[in-house]
């Protein structure tokens, strides 16, 4: 594309403008590209996007119309389609945006792809593909699987934070709480499906003697078993983010996070963790190894005794050591580097920020 400074970009979604990973890495994006110089607008059937598309929604009735998309991406220079031809949740609205895509510049980037769900496996025309469209994986392993079973070839970019530790919000978020200045609090940022491994979670919870604090909702089905989790536990239980808590001052309030999930698309806490300065334990899904290639130090998530130890001695040469690769890698001026390079057709390398010279980071 050239100079990118004044173009424009137009990232669409099912929805944006919310708490979801979707949402949040879109808000990233939309903030790296607003440091090269371009326009976002974002574009979503619902949430808080910046224009409302109902079509688009995952429970929309019919797809958008090739007229209502025109109104909302005909003056992009560039539409970025963040996971909705990706994962075909509503498969006629992912075809849609696709259908209008067609011939004209526009990055695909998955978070998640059909074979990674038992009940999309028999879908396997997506994600579309077309010569004008860059295809952008969130991880290695995705990159490799895409390029195997679909024959497309994508750039790998990881995600990228501006997190801002708050300190001063514990005191107040604790109380909230209901947790006392001696107590610990082990949180767990995720929510609560079966893939997301709460009763793990718990478990660590109850070996250090913390109070547990799930932070997203149940869906998929999991609101039962949840229930049935809470009441069978054995230490206090928190559920969501009292009214007027972000994020960051979760973070704050907290002594150690917990990632136990068996599957992650990538696993922001893994990196908001660092950022926030929190010792985290992560389980062994496959993307977690991908990253601590960087050289992340995370407890292992079953010999919570190591968790435990730490807390009750800590060394904060671990947090230095984790926050600094985070900054360096994760941050939000490498990921509008690496969005530039992208978008003007240079390669993208995650362990060089000039350029992919000396370094074998696999790109497209």
């Amino acid at each position: 594309m050239g100079n990118l400074f004044g173009k424009r970009a137009a990232i669409v979604s099912y929805r944006l403008g919310m708490a979801d990973g979707v949402s949040v890495t879109a808000a990233q994006w939309a903030s790296a590209l607003q440091l090269i110089g371009m326009r976002v607008r974002t574009v979503a059937g619902d949430g808080e996007p910046d224009v409302t598309v109902p079509g688009l929604a995952l429970d929309a009735e019919r797809p958008p119309s090739r007229h209502e998309l025109a109104a909302a991406l005909d003056d992009a220079d560039v539409v970025i389609a963040d996971n909705i031809c990706s994962l075909p949740m509503n498969m006629a609205a992912g075809d849609a945006v696709a259908d209008y895509l067609r011939g004209r510049p526009a990055v695909l980037r998955h978070h998640d792809l059909p074979w990674e769900r038992e009940w999309y496996a028999d879908i396997t025309a997506w994600p579309p593909d077309d010569p004008q469209w860059r295809h952008v994986t969130v991880n290695e392993l995705a990159r490799a699987q895409l390029a195997e079973r679909r024959g497309i070839a994508a750039t790998t970019i990881y995600h990228g934070f501006s997190e801002r530790p708050r300190p001063e919000a514990r005191a107040d978020v604790r109380a909230a709480l209901g947790v006392g200045d001696g107590e610990r609090l082990v949180l767990q940022p995720t929510r609560a499906i079966p893939r997301k491994n709460v009763d793990v979670g718990i478990a660590i919870a109850e070996r250090l003697g913390a109070t547990f604090w799930l932070t997203g909702p149940a869906e998929d089905g999991y609101a039962g078993e949840l229930e049935r989790l809470v009441r069978a536990a054995r230490v206090p239980v928190r559920r969501r983010l009292p009214a007027g808590v972000d994020m960051a001052a979760a973070y704050a309030a907290c002594d150690a996070v917990v990632l136990p999930s068996s599957w992650e698309g990538f696993g922001l806490p893994l990196i908001e963790a660092a950022l926030h300065r929190r010792p985290i334990v992560v389980a062994d899904f496959p993307v977690a190894a991908e990253l601590r290639a960087f050289g992340f130090r995370w407890f292992p998530v079953d010999d919570p005794g190591r968790l435990e130890a730490w807390l009750a001695d800590p060394d904060t040469t671990l947090l230095d050591h984790n926050e600094k690769i985070a900054v360096e890698h994760f941050g939000i001026d490498a990921l509008a580097r690496r969005l530039e390079r992208l978008l003007t057709g240079a390669p993208v390398c995650h362990h060089a920020l000039g350029g992919s010279a000396g370094c074998d980071c696999l790109t497209a």
